[in-house]
């Protein structure tokens, strides 16, 4: 059977191969050339929207950090006159924050400021018209606008139904929430005012529980919790020691009478 004869490739010479690179150059300049023709003002819109849209944020957040700076300087000039009890000029401080121009954060915090004033100088309808508005404003700080609730109704609670106290501090008196001492004690006490003693009660004995919160809140709800017929004490070794009685455990630890007594 016949081979089938190999043919050898040609080895392509000096000559040819600098020659084949002009080409591939001068099509690659070409296809440059032809692309830039075509699509090079598109090229160079993006990039100038681009370089101008770089430039404009540069520009906007440096003047927002300068207005956000101002604002801060407002409100640390506000306080330092606010400890000295000049209330007037703190509120003047503020004046300025106010407006839909300031930022959510620093307008809530004027208010607050301006509130305080109020309240020292006995103003309380007022003061509760400033946290409304704080409480009322989509744009402030979550938490600021719960704690502004939660001033408003102390404020106001004389004047309010115990159903509307429910209604507006209700999701806030719940564990885990960070006004729940607070807010809890004011719902506790407008269901107990309905003459509903076992929610009143249980509030209560939820605030006693929670380690967190001040003693004297948690003393005092653990009374009421007990008022109620509610078990609030969840260690009562511990509660004992908390109240300086001694134990007879205590008492076998340290040689002391076995018989329970206060210190």
């Amino acid at each position: 059977m016949a081979r089938t004869p190999t043919i050898p490739t040609p080895t392509p010479s000096a000559e040819d191969e600098v020659l084949i690179r002009e080409i591939d150059e001068a099509v690659r300049e070409d296809a440059l050339y032809s692309f830039m023709r075509d699509h090079g003002m598109k090229v160079l819109g993006v990039i100038l929207l681009g370089v101008a849209g770089l430039g404009g944020w540069l520009i906007y957040n440096h003047y927002a950090e300068q207005a956000l700076e101002q604002q801060s300087e407002a409100l640390v000039s506000a306080l330092d006159y606010a400890q000295q009890r000049d209330f007037d000029t703190a509120s003047k401080k503020v004046a300025p924050l106010l407006g839909a121009d300031a930022s959510p954060g620093a307008r809530a915090a004027a208010r607050f400021i301006q509130a305080g004033g109020l309240i020292e100088q006995n103003n309380t309808a007022g003061a509760a018209n400033l946290y409304k508005m704080v409480a009322d404003d989509a744009e402030a700080p979550a938490a600021l606008r719960d704690l502004a609730r939660i001033r408003e109704v102390t404020l106001k609670y004389d004047q309010m139904q115990p159903a509307d106290v429910i209604a507006q501090l209700g999701p806030l008196a719940k564990p885990g929430n960070p006004f729940f001492g607070s807010a809890g004690e004011l719902v506790a006490m407008a269901h107990l005012e309905k003459g509903d003693r076992k929610a009143a009660g249980m509030i209560f004995a939820d605030i006693a529980k929670q380690e967190d919160l001040p003693e004297t809140l948690r003393s005092r709800a653990r009374q009421m919790a007990g008022l109620m017929g509610v078990d609030a004490v969840v260690d009562v070794n511990q509660l004992l020691k908390d109240e300086g009685v001694t134990t007879s455990d205590d008492a076998q630890a340290t040689g002391a009478p076995a018989a329970a007594e206060v210190r």
